[in-house]
């Protein structure tokens, strides 16, 4: 399960329970850290933790700035340096030479546009959004916080400020739904400084896993780890039974021509052809051959299974294109030496996320420039 819907779960018990509680978000990172802005996380007033804003090095002050935040009943801006190797408040040395900012926001059960309240509707809609977050770097003026939701149709959840501002912040949010990245602006209104984040909000992964075997089975709970949302489909009901499978795993008994009957896809959509029988994997590939938002449809097997595939198809008139062959993985993973179905499910799930976020998978130790790409952190100045 994603962190955002452990964090929204744990909201909505607390809540039931009436337990206060703070939200912490990384609003900007300047240079290195283990967590980006959009990282959260969600202390109660007993100083239970529900995810994470670091490494670990900055969450036993950041419990510390949550409650003294929520006995003000006030958003508070903490900044963290953790280039000080000798700073007592960080004190774990980890050397990531990053500032980081980070907006403690006590939650108002009473108010139904609190920023957990929005995040509940991030977690429940289907479709890319941007999650727009308010902020100074200047401690003495207001920290707004968690304002609002925008959808790529401008559909607004949540408090827009009124005038030109909410105009430039739109227009921002679209942007940064349009380029698919977090965005961070700085309006200038007379003497005035906002500062913005903008959080480039994706749905889950969705992985279609056809096939209901011993191997399907930790794939899929391999996946569910990353949080992404996992189908499997056979045609078996012996294979294809609830209790062989995660809770949160959807399982769907279907003969392989009926296989999308049943799936909404779309361009989050990730399909895996590994039922270990050949024609229903042939009967399936068929049917996703010329879907156009499907990003990847990997088949397990050797080289001759996948050639045989293609001679099939192309005795049966299937005219192939570039695209299709540009998302067909066969076979199926990295090539790191996977043997085990554990490994070769590592090498399947790190093949699909090289796809994801088109890179090329190689060391890091190859990479000459940082980890995260750093272009998208500075301040895009506005004035208004």
């Amino acid at each position: 399960m994603r962190e955002l819907d452990v964090i929204i779960g744990q909201y909505i018990l607390l809540k039931a329970q009436k337990v206060d509680c703070v939200l912490a978000t990384v609003v900007h990172v300047e240079g290195s850290s283990y967590r980006r802005a959009g990282a959260r996380m969600l202390i109660d007033e007993f100083g239970n933790l529900t995810g994470a804003i670091s490494g670990g090095c900055l969450e036993g002050d950041a419990l510390r700035k949550a409650l003294h935040a929520l006995h003000q009943r006030k958003n508070k801006l903490i900044t963290y340096d953790t280039s000080d190797e000798d700073d007592a408040v960080i004190g774990a040395q980890l050397g990531c030479n990053g500032i980081i900012q980070v907006l403690f926001e006590p939650l108002n059960y009473l108010d139904e546009l609190n920023p957990c309240e929005l995040l509940k509707n991030v977690i429940n809609l289907k479709h890319p959004l941007a999650i727009v977050v308010q902020f100074n770097l200047n401690k003495s003026k207001a920290q707004l916080g968690t304002k609002m939701i925008i959808s790529g149709k401008s559909e607004v959840i949540g408090i827009s400020p009124e005038g030109e501002l909410f105009n430039h912040i739109l227009a921002q949010a679209l942007i940064t739904l349009k380029n698919n990245n977090s965005h961070f602006a700085e309006f200038l209104i007379g003497d005035e400084t906002h500062h913005i984040f903008i959080e480039n909000y994706r749905p889950p992964v969705k992985l279609i896993i056809v096939g209901a075997g011993n191997d399907a089975q930790i794939l899929a709970k391999q996946a569910d780890l990353l949080g992404w949302k996992v189908t499997v489909t056979d045609g078996r009901p012996t294979h294809a039974s609830k209790d062989r499978f995660n809770a949160s795993c959807r399982v769907i008994v279907s003969k392989p021509e009926q296989t999308l009957e049943n799936i909404e896809v779309d361009q989050r959509s990730y399909f895996v052809l590994m039922s270990h029988n050949y024609n229903y994997d042939l009967a399936v590939l068929k049917l996703l051959l010329g879907k156009k938002t499907i990003p990847y449809i990997g088949i397990l097997g050797p080289q001759k299974k996948y050639r045989r595939m293609l001679d099939e198809l192309e005795e049966e008139g299937f005219n192939l294109t570039r695209e299709d062959f540009n998302k067909i993985y066969a076979p199926v993973g990295l090539e790191i030496g996977a043997e085990t179905p554990a490994e070769i499910g590592l090498s399947i799930l790190a093949e699909i996320q090289s796809v994801l976020t088109e890179k090329k998978g190689r060391p890091l130790r190859e990479k000459s420039t940082p980890i995260h790409e750093k272009e998208n952190t500075h301040f895009k100045q506005v004035q208004i």
